[in-house]
C-alpha cells in the first residue's frame, strides 16, 4: 500500500532513470534526476524548518523547478501550496494570511516582489541556493515519516465571496485518484502529457501525477502559446503529444481558431476536458479533427481531488445537445437530494449534486465555519459520522442512468415566475454556427436575462434572439444581447462572469 504519492517517484526513478520525465523548454529532468533534486530541496527544507506538518508557499514561475519543489516539500514531511508570480501582490497576500506559511521557496528574481511588500528574507529559500549535484540520496527517513492521511498540498479558490479558501487535500486522495485515472485510461511510459492548466489550479494534479506514477513525460508548453493557436498546435505536433486534459475554454479556442487540420494530431489518442460546460459544437470539431481519439467529459470540484465522475464520449451529440458527467469514478459515490434531502433515483428530477468517498477534502484550511457548511454529516446515514461534500451544483439522471449537470445553485435563477438554468440558454447559444462563445448573466436589479458572446462572423443579438425563439421557451430569452472581442477568462482559464457582470451590469 502507498503511503504517499512519493512511492510513485521512487518507482519510476527506478523503472526509469533516465527516461524524460519534465520538460519546459528551459529545463529538462529525468525521473531519477527529478527524485535527486527533490531529496535535495527536501535536505535544505529540513534544516531551514525546525518541525513537520507544516505549510511551505512555491513561490516560482510555472516551469519544471515547481515539481520538482513540489516533491522535495513532500519528502520533507511538509505540505505545498502554489501560486503565481503574475499574480497581484493583493491576491498573494491573501492567500499569506490565510496559510501562515513556514517557508516560501523561490528564486532571487521572484522574490524581488515579496521583498518590495514586506516578506522577511528569513523566510525565503532560494533555489539557487541548492546544491542540486549530491547523488544516491537515501530517501527512507522521509518516506518511512509520512502516512496518507498527511496533507499534500492547500490549493486556494476565490469563493464566492472573493476571499480565498483553502482546499486541503490528502496524500490518500490523491493516490485513489491518480490510481483510477491510470487504469481508467490506459496510462503508460509511452504516454506524452502537453499540460495547460497553471499549477495552483487542481486540474494540473492529473498531468503531474500521472506523468510521476507511470513514467509518462509531461511537456510544460510557454504559457504565451495558449494566445497564439499556431504556435500551441505545433508545439503539440512537434512534440507528438498523446494526451491532453485541458479546461473547454482552451479546447474552444482551438476549435474557433480554423487551424486545426492544418497541423498533424494524429499523435492525440486521448483528450479529456474538465472545469467548465464542454460546448458540443466545439467538441465536434475536435472529433471530426482526431476520429480514432478518445473524448471524455470529467467532472468535480477542487474539494474533491479535481474528478469525482466521468463521461467517456461514446455516441454522436448534435451541437445544441447538453453533454453528461457520466457516472462515479472508482471508490466514490455521487447521490443527488432534494430539498428536503431525500435521494433523487427517477429520471429529470434535479437535486443538489453530493459527493463521499476518499477523493473528498479535509475542509477549509483555518476556517472551521465555511467547512461545516459544505462538508456535513451523511443525511442518509444517522448511525455513524460520515461526511459527504455538497457541491453547490445541480444535476439530474437522463434515460441512461448518466448524470447531467445543469449549472450551480447560484446560477440557478427565478424570472417571471419560473426557475431557469442560465447554462441552458448557454448551449442553446454556442450551438450556434456564428459563436465562438458565449455566456448568460442574471442583472438582479433590472430583472433581466443578459447574453453576452463572441463572434467573428457579425452575428448581432436581434438574429440570435430570432434563433432562440425557435429553441427556447419565450421566458427564456435574454432581452439583452452583448457582443465583446474577445471573452475575459480567470486564471484557471474559465469565463470570467464576474468581471463580465462587474463591467457590463454595474
Amino acid at each position: 500500500m502507498k503511503n504517499s504519492v512519493l512511492c510513485y517517484l521512487e518507482e519510476t526513478a527506478v523503472k526509469f532513470p533516465d527516461k524524460l520525465a519534465i520538460s519546459d523548454g528551459e529545463l529538462s529532468v529525468t525521473f531519477s534526476e527529478w527524485r535527486q533534486r527533490a531529496l535535495c530541496l527536501a535536505d535544505a527544507i529540513t534544516a531551514k524548518l525546525s518541525g513537520r506538518h507544516l505549510p511551505v508557499l512555491v513561490y516560482l514561475p510555472k516551469g519544471t523547478n515547481t515539481l520538482i519543489s513540489f516533491a522535495g516539500i513532500l519528502y520533507s514531511g511538509n505540505y505545498y501550496t502554489p501560486t503565481d508570480v503574475k499574480f497581484p501582490f493583493q491576491k498573494v497576500e491573501g492567500v499569506l494570511k490565510c496559510l501562515k506559511p513556514a517557508l516560501i521557496i523561490s528564486d532571487r528574481k521572484s522574490a524581488e516582489k515579496l521583498l518590495k511588500n514586506g516578506i522577511l528574507e528569513d523566510m525565503i529559500l532560494y533555489l539557487e541556493d541548492i546544491d542540486f549535484r549530491q547523488n544516491n540520496k537515501d530517501s527512507s527517513m522521509y518516506l518511512n515519516r509520512i502516512i496518507d492521511t498527511d496533507l499534500a498540498y492547500v490549493f486556494f479558490t476565490s469563493g464566492s465571496t472573493g476571499v480565498p479558501k483553502g482546499v486541503a487535500i490528502t496524500q490518500r486522495s490523491i493516490i485513489d485518484y491518480i490510481d483510477w485515472a491510470a487504469e481508467e485510461f490506459s496510462i503508460d511510459e509511452n504516454v506524452k502529457i502537453a499540460n495547460q492548466a497553471p499549477f495552483y489550479f487542481d486540474n494540473s494534479i492529473l498531468d503531474i501525477y500521472l506523468c510521476m506514477s507511470c513514467g509518462a513525460t509531461l511537456y510544460i508548453p510557454p504559457e504565451m502559446y495558449y494566445a497564439f493557436q499556431a504556435k500551441l498546435l505545433a508545439y503539440l505536433e512537434e512534440k507528438k503529444i498523446t494526451f491532453i486534459f485541458w479546461v473547454p475554454s482552451a479546447l474552444v479556442g482551438s476549435a474557433n481558431s480554423g487551424l486545426l487540420e492544418r497541423f498533424d494530431l494524429s499523435a492525440i489518442k486521448k483528450v479529456l476536458f474538465c472545469g467548465e460546460v464542454m460546448p458540443n459544437r466545439h467538441l465536434n470539431i475536435w472529433r471530426r479533427v482526431l476520429p480514432e481519439a478518445e473524448f471524455a467529459n470529467l467532472y468535480g470540484p477542487t474539494e474533491i481531488t479535481d474528478v469525482c465522475s466521468f463521461f467517456r464520449v461514446n455516441r454522436e451529440f448534435a451541437d445544441d445537445d447538453p453533454l453528461p458527467i457520466g457516472k462515479a469514478c472508482r471508490n466514490t459515490e455521487i447521490m443527488l437530494l432534494d430539498d428536503e434531502n431525500c435521494l433523487i433515483t427517477e429520471p429529470d428530477k434535479k437535486g443538489e449534486l453530493c459527493v463521499r468517498g476518499t477523493s473528498l477534502s479535509v475542509g477549509y484550511y483555518a476556517n472551521e465555519e465555511k467547512t461545516s457548511v459544505a462538508f456535513v454529516q451523511n443525511p442518509l446515514n444517522p448511525y455513524y459520522e460520515e461526511k459527504i461534500y455538497r457541491t453547490g451544483d445541480l444535476a439530474h439522471y437522463n434515460e441512461f442512468g448518466e448524470i447531467m449537470f445543469d449549472g450551480r445553485k447560484d446560477f440557478q435563477i427565478k424570472h417571471m415566475g419560473y426557475r431557469i438554468e442560465l447554462g441552458e440558454i448557454e448551449t442553446a447559444i454556442l450551438s450556434m454556427e456564428e459563436i465562438d462563445n458565449a455566456c448568460c448573466l442574471y442583472d438582479e436589479e433590472h430583472k433581466r436575462i443578459v447574453s453576452v458572446f463572441q463572434s467573428k462572423q457579425g452575428i448581432d443579438g436581434l438574429a440570435i434572439r430570432k434563433r432562440l425563439m425557435s429553441i427556447l421557451p419565450k421566458y427564456m430569452i435574454p432581452s439583452e444581447y452583448f457582443a465583446v472581442e474577445k471573452m475575459p477568462l480567470n486564471d484557471n482559464g474559465k469565463i470570467n462572469r464576474k468581471q463580465l457582470k462587474n463591467d457590463l451590469l454595474s
